[in-house]
């Protein structure tokens, strides 16, 4: 998972990181206005502690982080989660499994915190946007550290295999990842043209998908009386006539 460290926390905090942060908290923000319950829990800091779990519309939230209590949140791997089997509503992974080694089994646990009907939002950098690219040519340092690009629709198909229901990806982040770039004017234009005319090449996206548990419902065998008649003539008897 993204384990938070100071070079990781210097480029969120430049221009161009605070200029994503802000985009980010947005469509993570409409991501979860149907999200209710008792506990959120993201997993995995990315940027301050409080930017997306304020926005959680539940009774309580936490952070999970490998930092532990230092980030006011629940100390454990992402891989192996400390928390109890269906106990959390709603979960939020900002880049973690772009951060982690095994991202298939992060979801594997995600899926089993979740309770029945529990929502899982992602976020992730789209492999076909600039920032991505941007990314291949500086390896390990935009973002610091990252690990490899997931595009949104091989991870939705991991989803569905764990039996989630996958919604279409919120898309956003057309803007090009420089800091000059991210002006309130350009950025509006660049916004508003990329999810009109080349959606698919944005830079980021938030997924989001829900936990379904299907019931098995026994059939009971059925068991048919025999018919009185057969082929149209009376059924016939033992009995013989007198």
């Amino acid at each position: 998972m993204n384990a938070v460290t100071p070079r990781l926390d210097a480029w969120l905090a430049s221009p161009l990181g605070t200029a994503l942060l802000d985009q980010e908290r947005a469509a993570v923000a409409e991501a979860m206005e149907c999200v209710f319950g008792t506990q959120c829990l993201q997993v995995g800091r990315w940027g301050p502690p409080g930017l997306f779990l304020d926005l959680a519309r539940t009774q309580r939230h936490a952070l999970l982080s490998p930092n532990g209590p230092g980030d006011r949140g629940i100390r454990s791997l992402a891989s192996s989660l400390a928390i109890q089997s269906d106990s959390i509503d709603a979960l939020l992974l900002p880049h973690t499994l772009e951060f982690a080694q095994d991202p298939h089994q992060v979801l594997r646990e995600a899926e089993r915190v979740l309770r029945a009907e529990g929502c899982l939002l992602i976020t992730g950098f789209e492999p076909l946007g600039g920032w991505a690219l941007r990314g291949r040519l500086s390896p390990g340092e935009f973002p610091p550290g990252i690990a490899r690009w997931l595009p949104e629709r091989r991870l939705a198909d991991w989803l569905k295999l764990l039996s989630f229901e996958v919604d279409p990806a919120s898309r956003f982040l057309y803007t090009l990842p420089f800091a000059r770039a991210q002006s309130g004017r350009v950025r509006r234009w660049t916004e508003g043209s990329g999810r009109a005319l080349w959606r698919r090449l944005s830079g980021a996206y938030v997924l989001r998908a829900r936990k379904r548990v299907y019931s098995v419902t026994p059939l009971r065998p059925q068991f048919r009386a025999r018919p009185a008649v057969i082929g149209g003539l009376a059924e016939p008897t033992t009995r013989v006539g007198t």
